[in-house]
């Protein structure tokens, strides 16, 4: 079984945000897998089906961004996951716009959701796929208030390519590619 966390927030006015990178990727994943978000579990949204034979578990966290980690700790906990089954999406800031970085591991870095489900599994032993939405040019925006900023129109058709990469990396990885092998084929530029 494998469990695939969007990480986002739930209210209508972030849908379209830079925070909800990690939401729209598993959106993609459970369409793809003809599937729908039709119930909650463990404070988070679900959507159940199988790739082949194997049992896969996406999720959107209710918890908003900050406090992910206790309903990543819940369902792990609940499906009897463990870490090496569990893969992360999100929004990266420390990555340049329109970048797919994918990790085995590592640390949170400012990602303050990232930060929370390390400190509530007490592990950086997971695996993630970090979407870098980094400007090019430095803005004046304090990040709080760019996170959550809609996505401009003029970038939707970027980060519509850069979610459908994340989403192909997290089904390969869901599918049973080891990360390693999911890190070859779509680190980069999207």
């Amino acid at each position: 079984m494998k469990l695939i966390v969007g990480l986002g927030n739930p209210d209508d006015k972030y849908q379209n945000t830079f925070h909800n990178l990690g939401f729209m990727s598993v959106d993609k994943i459970a369409q793809k897998m003809g599937v729908e978000f039709a119930k909650t579990k463990c404070r988070a949204m679900i959507a159940e089906g199988r790739i082949g034979t194997e049992k896969i578990i996406l999720a959107k966290p209710l918890t908003y961004m900050n406090l992910s980690g206790e309903s990543v700790r819940e369902l792990m906990a609940f499906y009897k996951i463990p870490q090496s089954d569990l893969v992360v999406i999100y929004d990266d800031y420390d990555l340049v716009k329109g970048f797919v970085r994918i990790r085995e591991n590592g640390s949170a870095g400012t990602h303050n959701g990232m930060r929370n489900i390390v400190q509530e599994i007490n592990s950086t032993n997971f695996a993630r796929i970090r979407i870098g939405f980094k400007p090019e040019e430095q803005t004046k925006i304090p990040l709080i208030n760019y996170v959550l900023s809609g996505i401009p129109e003029q970038e939707k058709p970027l980060f519509d390519k850069v979610t459908t990469v994340a989403c192909l990396a997290g089904y390969d990885f869901a599918s049973g590619k080891g990360i390693q092998e999911v890190m070859q084929k779509y680190n980069g530029k999207a």
